[in-house]
């Protein structure tokens, strides 16, 4: 398989993907209106169409770190709130939208996304949901299928500092990542196998594009993968932030994730063999729960805060944050540690007036000031 893991390429460059939801100025509906806002490029990045038309993408070039990136960030932001308010229209970011209905929301006029639809039907069409997509850059294949799999340990609380989605159709689901079952109804999604090397990665692949189950690796949907037309690891797990600075804080721990990853491949160090099963109760627990739970600390059998586990992977990670010029959009880990994740923050609001229209309000408020 082609693919851009080079050696003559920058290391650990970063790129940021942001799943948008369009709505109305004063209903805070979802508008399928994505056509009307998109243009070829932004600052610093693209704005793109995705699965629905209430929907709009946007996407950074890549950056060395996540105070360049940052900067990336921002203006795509604040770019496609003027677009939007040029039209009446305002932007928000989440998991999901607290009372939107999927039945209300028009497919974009795109074949592969007609294609999608035509696939998996009702699994597809209920996707109403927003991500936050992290690349960051690998130089070898073999580096990059290790890094992969070493992310799959760190999921779960990436999963749970990132939940932001606890309302669903208007209903208060009891889960701070709503978003994580609507999409586990894909093919294949969640914690990815395990793969011994790139052979071994491409092979996999090869059969699975051979037997006519997917066109392409990126029918892949995996919570971490390999990008190989990239030359990143992608890391797909995340909630869309409702807060810029929480986005550019995961994305700075999961660049020094791969620093830390890639320094290990080069060590020569083997990566130690955890159950898929624990990974995944993991994960379970973290959409769940989010920060106000437990998770079980592999390899060991044993249960501990997710907010102790979260601290612990932050303070291990740091130097390599500071190396990569990261260090300052690190600290807003601590702001969601100790100030509660996007969820939490959304529950919050609700309890006040439970009026899910607040709520929306407070999103749009707080996505592009």
């Amino acid at each position: 398989m082609d693919h851009a893991f080079t050696g003559d390429r920058d290391r650990y460059t970063i790129g940021i993907e942001e799943e948008l939801m369009i709505v109305d100025g004063v209903s805070y509906d979802l508008v399928n209106a994505v056509e009307s806002l998109l243009h070829e490029s932004g600052p610093h990045g693209e704005i793109k169409p995705e699965l629905m038309e209430s929907v709009l993408e946007i996407a950074t070039v890549p950056a060395r770190n996540t105070a360049e990136a940052g900067e990336h960030l921002r203006a795509l932001r604040g770019h496609v709130r003027d677009l939007a308010a040029a039209k009446d229209l305002r932007i928000g970011s989440a998991g999901t939208h607290p009372f939107a209905m999927w039945e209300d929301q028009r497919i974009v006029a795109r074949p592969r996304y007609q294609d999608l639809i035509d696939a998996l039907r009702f699994v597809a069409r209920q996707e109403l949901i927003f991500g936050l997509h992290v690349h960051v850059a690998v130089d070898d294949p073999d580096k990059a299928v290790h890094v992969a799999n070493g992310m799959r340990v760190h999921v779960p609380i990436l999963q749970a500092l990132s939940a932001n989605s606890p309302f669903w159709r208007a209903d208060a689901t009891g889960l701070m990542s709503t978003r994580t079952p609507i999409f586990r109804a894909f093919p294949r999604v969640g914690i990815p196998p395990r793969y011994e090397d790139w052979n071994h990665y491409c092979a996999e692949i090869d059969f699975m594009v051979r037997s006519g189950v997917m066109e392409d690796y990126t029918y892949l949907w995996y919570d971490v993968r390999p990008h190989p037309r990239f030359g990143t690891v992608e890391i797909r797990v995340c909630d869309a932030q409702t807060r810029v600075e929480h986005t550019l804080a995961l994305a700075a721990l999961i660049q020094a994730m791969v620093k830390e990853l890639s320094e290990h491949y080069d060590a020569g160090k083997e990566l130690g063999d955890v159950q898929w099963q624990m990974l995944d109760e993991n994960k379970w627990l973290a959409a769940r729960h989010g920060l106000a739970g437990e998770l079980v600390d592999l390899p060991a059998a044993e249960k501990v805060s997710t907010k102790v586990l979260a601290r612990r992977l932050r303070d291990r990670l740091r130097e390599h944050a500071q190396d990569l010029g990261s260090a300052n959009e690190l600290d807003g880990i601590t702001d969601i540690i100790e100030r509660n994740n996007g969820a939490q923050r959304q529950v919050v609001v609700y309890e006040a007036n439970h009026d899910l229209r607040e709520v929306m309000a407070e999103i749009v408020a707080a996505t592009a000031p």
